[in-house]
Parts: structure tokens; C-alpha cells; sequence
């Protein structure tokens, strides 16, 4: 089997990309679970902003990765 081979399997069967995914649900999530842990105290606009943007990019990420899927 040769490089290519390895390669094109790669691409065929998308591991790449559905990597990229676990790892970015990784992240969310842990996202997610800082910033409930924080107190009323600590808890900020700006990182209330961050968990925002950070939750509207895993939605689009997710939105594209899954249209993605279909073709």
C-alpha cells in the first residue's frame, strides 16, 4: 500500500474533518463547563460574549460539517 493509497483512503472516508469536529465539541464543551462554573461575581459581559461567539461558531461549524455529510 503505498502513500497514496493512504491518502485517497483518507480523503474517502473523511477522518480528517470529523476529527476537527470531535476536537472542536471537545473544546466547546469544556468551554461550556468553565463558564457555568464561574460565579455570579466572575461571570462578566465579556466572557458571557465569548461563550457566544464560541457557541455560534460550534452551530455553524456543525451546520456546514453536516451539509457536508449529505453530498
Amino acid at each position: 500500500m503505498t502513500v497514496e493509497d493512504v491518502a485517497r483512503k483518507m480523503l474517502e472516508l473523511k477522518i480528517l474533518p470529523r476529527f476537527m469536529m470531535l476536537v472542536f465539541t471537545g473544546v466547546y464543551i469544556y468551554c461550556i463547563l468553565w463558564f457555568t462554573g464561574l460565579s455570579v461575581e466572575e461571570t462578566t459581559a465579556e466572557r458571557a460574549a465569548l461563550i457566544s461567539v464560541v457557541t455560534g461558531a460550534a452551530t455553524g461549524s456543525l451546520a456546514v460539517w453536516l451539509n457536508s455529510e449529505k453530498h
